[in-house]
């Protein structure tokens, strides 16, 4: 493919990833670090990559079953600077709704395309240097408040350019909202680090997760891929990691570790069919024990 033609909105079905138009060829050879568990991840991402929110059942299920291992360092990848190119088939926001309605039925993931027709994102960069600065307060309620973005985002159709909209994730996540506005000249800079660390490694695209252990060893995948090829790259740099049975026999006790899912990450959490989840999903509607946000392309669950 002719780099010119990638345009970073256009994720590859095939891939499973949203590909960038870098044309660094060199890639440095760069030390991934571990800290306090044998395993460190890097993980480029963006807030709006619908291929990152593909991967999110699988990113789930490696918490839950091989947690104890790795610590995981979200890093973001600024998919979309602003709209001044012209490439692959997308030259405005209204060319990305399709395509996103698309990828909905491939991952399986709830999304409404038509936030790009009816609020459409000048960039992704607000809401990755948002996500710089949630990450100064706390790494846990930053990792929750990137997950009540791509809410807004994908179920809601709101535009998480806006601060207003960032601001109101930032309060579900628990942030304090003076403080991440303090900081986000700092994390300005702390983005900008993302994007020159990401050359250095050969990111092309998102999702990109580079498993590494105490020696640098490492394994990396790229794009949306079954939950095997994550669970293999962490016992190739970590052999003796022991995996943790997920119950099954509450099917609520998912809800207490997660607030929100969709029936494609509870069905691939617990090694189910997607037509039996939401079987039991709607069972457990009907007795009031769920409540669901519903869109076109699919649903939403959480806890009553």
């Amino acid at each position: 493919m002719n780099e010119n033609n990638i345009n970073p909105l256009l994720c590859d079905p095939v891939t499973g990833a949203c590909e960038m138009p870098f044309n660094e060829k060199t890639v440095e050879n760069t030390i991934i670090k571990t800290e306090n568990k044998p395993v460190k991840i890097i993980y480029y991402t963006d807030p709006i990559c619908s291929s990152c929110w593909g991967i999110e059942p699988q990113l789930r299920k490696l918490k839950l079953e091989y947690g104890d291992y790795f610590e995981i360092n979200y890093k973001m990848g600024g998919l979309l600077p602003d709209w001044s190119y012209n490439s692959g088939g997308i030259s405005k926001p209204s060319d990305v709704a399709h395509h996103w309605d698309e990828a909905s039925l491939v991952y399986e993931m709830p999304i409404d395309g038509n936030v790009w027709l009816e609020d459409p994102l000048d960039s992704s960069y607000p809401s990755c240097i948002a996500m710089k600065a949630a990450q100064i307060q706390s790494k846990e309620k930053a990792i929750h408040f990137m997950r009540v973005l791509r809410e807004k985002l994908y179920l809601e159709k709101k535009n998480i350019a806006k601060w207003k909209n960032i601001e109101e994730a930032a309060k579900i996540a628990g942030l304090d909202i003076q403080k991440m506005k303090t900081d986000y000249d700092d994390a300005e800079e702390l983005f900008q680090e993302d994007l020159d660390y990401g050359k250095k490694l050969g990111v092309r695209g998102f999702p990109t997760l580079f498993f590494a252990d105490q020696n640098n060893n490492r394994f990396a995948v790229y794009g949306s891929k079954p939950y095997s090829e994550y669970e293999n790259a962490l016992l190739a740099v970590f052999p003796n990691a022991k995996k943790k049975t997920i119950s099954n026999t509450d099917p609520l006790s998912l809800f207490k570790i997660y607030p929100t899912l969709t029936p494609k990450e509870f069905a691939v959490i617990r090694d189910t069919s997607y037509a039996e989840t939401i079987i039991l999903l709607e069972k457990l509607l009907e007795k009031g024990e769920l409540g669901k946000q519903s869109i076109k392309n699919g649903s939403l669950y959480f806890k009553k």
